[in-house]
């Protein structure tokens, strides 16, 4: 029977909510990224080898989903006013998913590179609440 076949998708797509929703929020990105601070801290703090290994596979886990909560962001939820409004805005996210990324927290262990990535966020917050009023 070629009936299943038939009826299945030909195009499989994926959101950050299957609708969209229409529901975005900095704090998933600065959320995980208080715990990449909070990781690297005990992490510093620890001589356990276990404890250690466990702590970067963790605080490397959390990093994808800062990523993945700016990329959220940066590409669903601000549109073409928001950039000619706020010209830096691309940059801003490029620098902030950077230290998230390897190069940034991932690769990391060092709380001072999470609080850099949490003042990004911050900027990225910020004017995410600005577009939210207007």
């Amino acid at each position: 029977m070629h009936l299943p076949r038939r009826f299945s998708p030909r195009t499989v797509v994926s959101a950050h909510c299957d609708l969209p929703c229409g529901v975005y929020d900095p704090a998933q990105a600065r959320i995980e990224a208080e715990s990449i601070k909070a990781i690297a801290e005990k992490y510093q703090a620890s001589d356990d080898p276990e404890f250690r290994t466990r702590s970067l596979i963790i605080k490397e886990q959390r990093a994808e989903l800062v990523k993945h909560h700016l990329w959220v962001l940066w590409t669903d939820y601000f549109k073409a006013p928001h950039f000619e409004r706020y010209p830096h805005l691309h940059d801003l996210f490029n620098e902030a998913t950077k230290l998230a990324g390897a190069s940034g927290a991932k690769g990391a262990t060092d709380p001072a590179v999470a609080e850099q990535l949490l003042a990004k966020i911050d900027e990225i917050s910020k004017i995410f609440w600005e577009t939210k009023q207007s």
